[in-house]
């Protein structure tokens, strides 16, 4: 049942309801360290108790540009405040500003010209410059005795392909020769290779394995996967309203008022950028999976809901922040039960599940996608151990965040991941926020073996701290959802209430998590986030404390 209605006209392009198919599962895929800090934050002055001055500002393209701009003119006199070694580097990856004036500059490290991983840091300053605080990937001095490696590159690479097809990867093979790098992320500081491994995973996920390898001796230290899993009618969330654009005698699925956002059609292949949807009448899909427009309906939806909630509620300009959209890829391989993002083609890719007709395309997957690109872009959470887990949960937590924001009545909002896409054929939700372990393997709360779980389970940690921070613990019903979220001391904890536990969050990711944050040290970036926001004496601040204690992050 095509829909039909009218469009405003403007700049070439036209909106149009449209209703959406499919819902994804995420592929940095949805399925299965030290910080020092600054001063404390200013008495609240928001009309919700928040301080306003602590909020990140909006930047033009070209405040922006400026800004970094004069943080890369002036690494070496960061680096020599740092008081960094004499082969030590800084390389300037983002700078947030605060209304106050505070401005947060992340950095890559260099070591004799080589990639530090896990050397990332944080420099807080004040308006007036003056530094505040610095926030550490590692509290290691970044230092080898030689850049010479002991081992030859073809050994290191032969070892990465050996693991990848262990793990049932087909065509595994290097996709370019490793490199040489400072591992810096755990232990002491030491020269190795990272070795990336392309090929395919077992459930049809592209494969992107980072091995990081010692130069000296070919142990394996670390490993990653890089691929991050995860008007017309829509299959979940009903008739929509989609930007389109006008081209030649017909439209595209292309968001002219969200950077240029577009969505595209793989058409079952596994490669390419996809064909552009075209349609002449400007109403798409019929909202069901017999209509391949039906899925790209939902994925551009999402797109655009996930948009305009970083936008309206944390003043982000899309996944960069630099204004520019990604795109969406529909219609991946054939019986594909995921999707996933990847940082090497800037876009999120959609299987179409089951039997090819239930896409992973509902409003949390979309949004959970793009968010692994936010991520990517501030924090950079590894995606392996507490650090992975916390980037997993990062994702669910603001798919939360925009589910709710959409206020869609087809699809409502609600503490629940995937409820609509039905992975497990049985109507279950993916994962639940209030009682992560409900899903028969996720995690309610820390202990020490969490780093050697799978990060979709690992990230139950995170969801439960922020159901509770967000609405408290024991029963509740939420738009007619029943929720009953227990507490690892048998403690009672007070909500805050989701907006304000969205921006502390949010916070705490793009100005005090790093690459190697584990779950204790997000304990601490979001205290020093709600002292930022709210000030260290305030409710909020309490409401962390407990809901960390309510998972067992003391």
């Amino acid at each position: 049942m095509p829909i039909s209605g009218t469009a405003s006209h403007a700049s070439g392009k036209r909106r149009r309801t449209a209703a959406a198919a499919g819902a994804a599962v995420a592929a940095a895929a949805l399925i299965a360290t030290g910080m020092t800090t600054g001063s404390a934050g200013a008495a609240p002055s928001g009309t919700d108790g928040v301080d306003t001055g602590a909020l990140s500002v909006k930047l033009s393209a070209s405040q922006r540009a400026e800004l970094l701009r004069g943080a890369d003119a002036t690494t070496a006199r960061t680096a020599e405040a740092l008081r960094l070694g004499a082969k030590e580097k800084l390389v300037v990856k983002d700078v947030v500003k605060d209304a106050d004036g505070t401005l947060h500059t992340r950095y890559h490290r260099t070591y004799d010209g080589l990639p530090v991983l896990g050397g990332d840091l944080i420099v807080h300053r004040s308006g007036a410059g003056k530094i505040k605080g610095v926030t550490k990937a590692t509290k290691a001095t970044v230092a080898v005795a030689s850049t010479t490696p002991k081992l030859a590159p073809d050994t290191a690479a032969r070892s990465a392909v050996k693991l990848a097809k262990a793990d049932d990867t087909t065509q595994a093979k290097p996709t370019r020769s490793p490199r040489k790098v400072i591992w810096a992320a755990t232990g002491k500081p030491v020269l190795a290779y990272e070795t990336v491994v392309g090929g395919v995973q077992q459930d049809g996920t592209p494969n992107e394995l980072h091995v990081i390898t010692d130069a000296a001796t070919g142990k394996k230290l670390f490993e990653y996967q890089g691929i991050e899993n995860g008007s017309g009618e829509s299959q979940y969330s009903g008739k929509v309203e989609l930007g389109t654009s006008k081209e030649g005698a017909g439209f595209t699925l292309t968001d002219a008022d969200r950077g240029g956002h577009r969505t595209t059609n793989l058409d079952h292949g596994q490669s390419g950028e996809g064909a552009a949807f075209s349609d002449e009448d400007d109403a798409w899909g019929n909202g069901k999976g017999d209509d391949p427009q039906t899925a790209a309906v939902d994925a551009h939806y999402g797109a655009a809901l996930t948009w305009d909630y970083y936008k309206n509620v944390h003043d982000r300009s899309g996944i960069k922040n630099d204004g520019k959209g990604a795109y969406s890829r529909v219609h991946y391989g054939d019986n594909y039960v995921n999707a996933f993002w990847d940082d090497s083609c800037f876009c999120m890719t959609y299987g179409d599940g089951q039997g090819n007709s239930h896409p992973l395309t509902s409003i949390d997957v979309a949004a959970h996608e793009m968010t692994h690109g936010v991520t990517s872009n501030t924090a950079g959470l590894e995606y392996s151990g507490e650090s992975g887990g916390l980037n997993e949960a990062t994702s669910d937590i603001f798919a939360a965040g925009v589910e709710f924001a959409a206020n869609n009545s087809t699809d409502t909002g609600d503490y629940l991941v995937g409820e609509k896409i039905d992975i497990n054929g049985d109507g279950t939700p993916l994962r639940y926020m209030d009682k992560p372990s409900k899903d028969g393997q996720s995690l309610d709360s820390w202990d020490e073996n969490a780093g050697d779980v799978d990060v979709h389970y690992s990230s139950g940690i995170g969801n439960h701290f922020f159901y509770l921070l967000s609405e408290g613990s024991g029963q509740k019903e939420i738009n007619g959802v029943q929720y009953d979220s227990p507490t690892a001391d048998g403690s009672k904890v007070e909500g805050i209430g989701r907006d304000k536990a969205e921006k502390i969050w949010y916070k705490a990711l793009t100005t005090y998590m790093t690459s190697t944050t584990d779950y204790h040290a997000a304990r601490e970036a979001t205290l020093k986030a709600a002292t930022d926001l709210f000030g260290a004496d305030s409710a909020e601040y309490k409401g962390v404390e407990s809901a960390w204690a309510g998972v067992n992050v003391k």
